[in-house]
């Protein structure tokens, strides 16, 4: 199988699409569409977030570049090793994952960063043939609670036998793979101090010792 993203002009979810349309008008020199995901299809590791933030992922058409929830992964995946280059906050920067992919649980940027079950749903059908597709895969990192259930969706696990919780590790036997939770690298939760700096870099420290 060879993974195929969303085309940029996707119909599946009605919502989005008008805010896209809204926001072309708006925003003209901005990407404005599905965002595709960072890093290669071999890597050892996926990152699942909730969607492209306006003014960050959908002006860029890259995940988590030009925002605060960037801001904050990025340059601890480069500290452990897992990139290389400078985070310039443009698609274009020259920054590179090692070993990591970044994309999310919806491809488009939803009204006030809150998307809904369909559009979770509809965007699925991307999620897991992105899954299907990375034959080296071996940890699953979701950020926030609703990464951590599209991924146990699509992967037909039972949400109740899976709590979120950060730090949690969950074994995921019929794929093979772990799964490990992290409250989102957003700017509320950092703000708020529900996630700080030093709790994300034990999770990510966590990801490369799982991997050795």
């Amino acid at each position: 199988m060879t993974f195929c993203p969303p085309d940029k002009n996707c119909k599946n979810c009605q919502r989005l699409v008008c805010f896209r349309e809204d926001n072309k008008i708006k925003f003209p020199t901005y990407y404005n569409g599905p965002v595709p995901a960072f890093g290669s299809l071999n890597s050892e590791v996926l990152i699942v977030g909730l969607a492209p933030g306006l003014n960050g992922a959908n002006q860029t058409g890259r995940p988590f570049t030009n925002d605060y929830a960037g801001d904050v992964l990025y340059p601890i995946l480069k500290k452990y090793g897992f990139a290389e280059g400078n985070y310039g906050k443009v698609a274009n920067d020259g920054f590179e994952l090692l070993n990591v992919r970044v994309t999310n649980s919806v491809r488009c940027v939803p009204p006030q960063n809150k998307v809904t079950g369909d559009e979770v749903k509809n965007c699925g059908k991307f999620l897991i043939d992105e899954i299907a597709d990375m034959p080296n895969l071996k940890i699953i990192l979701t950020l926030g609670s609703v990464a951590h259930n599209a991924v146990l969706g699509v992967l037909g696990y039972k949400k109740a036998a899976f709590k979120f919780g950060h730090g949690n590790l969950h074994k995921l036997d019929k794929h093979n793979v772990l799964m490990l939770n992290s409250y989102h690298t957003s700017r509320y939760n950092i703000n708020t101090g529900v996630l700080t700096y030093k709790m994300f870099e034990k999770i990510v420290k966590t990801l490369k010792e799982k991997l050795c």
